[in-house]
């Protein structure tokens, strides 16, 4: 039985329906990344599975059915959401906002994984009575990530983590990701447009398509298909290295061109 199993989900906003029959799992231990353009539902699907919107079909969690429940009730199961854009309480202190994360405990560690996260994340621990609105972007994203860490789940959604950050903060932060999945087991669902460090990290991937998925499959898979790459994934392909592996003898084949792209609000 996978940790979690998403069965012909249909989610959306009022009379807009954004997610079309979703079927995907993730396993045990894995990191699962969703791929996609601007308004293909990424964000919907994590937003659903939180419980932030209605939503029909299954999301079975550990073999319980979640969808309907209440969003601290999911969590209390041990999912933990990270949202888009942050989510800090910005008027509370960086501790604080790491006791927030705990709410749902009742045990004497509590004390405990705060220190951890301020090892793993020393800035936090510079910074522990510091407004979490006055941090940068990137230690507001670490907060974000300790934070809902702290309610030790099983499975970590993270929603565009490298939204807005310098590309080093993003390599050090996805690096992180990795670290936290093989060193403490925890399951991750990520939505993501950094195709590249995304699937450097993840075991599977799905790409939505109008909240439809249009493909899965591993991530080396589709870190290797040229034609998903480009039609996909944003991923330029170097053509000339890609021709000189082509038989010489064999005529030059066109490529289709990369979908237009929405830049409408990210669903």
């Amino acid at each position: 039985m996978a940790l979690l199993e998403a069965h012909d989900v249909h989610a959306g906003y009022g009379p807009v329906e954004v997610l079309r029959g979703l079927d995907f799992t993730v396993e045990e231990g894995e990191v699962v990344v969703i791929l996609g353009a601007n308004g293909a539902g990424k964000t919907t699907t994590l937003r659903a599975l939180s419980g932030m919107i209605a939503t029909s079909g299954s999301f079975l969690f550990k073999g319980q059915e979640i969808v309907g429940k209440d969003p601290a009730d999911i969590v209390r199961l041990g999912i933990a959401h990270v949202p888009q854009g942050r989510g800090t309480f910005p008027e509370l202190s960086v501790e604080d906002n790491l006791y927030a994360g705990a709410y749902a405990r009742n045990d004497k560690e509590i004390r405990a994984d705060v220190e951890s996260w301020y090892d793993a994340y020393p800035v936090l621990g510079e910074r522990r009575t510091q407004q979490a609105g006055s941090l940068s972007g990137g230690e507001q994203q670490m907060l974000a990530v300790s934070r809902a860490l702290m309610s030790r789940p099983e499975l970590l959604l993270l929603d565009e983590p490298s939204l807005g950050l310098a590309p080093i903060i993003v390599k050090d932060l996805f690096a992180k990701f990795g670290e936290l999945n093989r060193e403490r087991g925890t399951s991750m669902l990520v939505v993501e447009q950094s195709a590249q460090l995304a699937l450097g990290i993840a075991n599977r991937a799905y790409v939505l398509e109008s909240g439809s998925i249009a493909i899965e499959g591993t991530a080396e898979q589709l870190r290797n298909d040229d034609s998903i790459k480009r039609a996909y994934l944003g991923i330029e392909v170097d053509e000339a290295e890609h021709e000189s592996h082509e038989d010489p003898a064999d005529p030059p084949t066109d490529h289709p061109a990369s979908p237009p792209t929405d830049h409408g609000a990210n669903l």
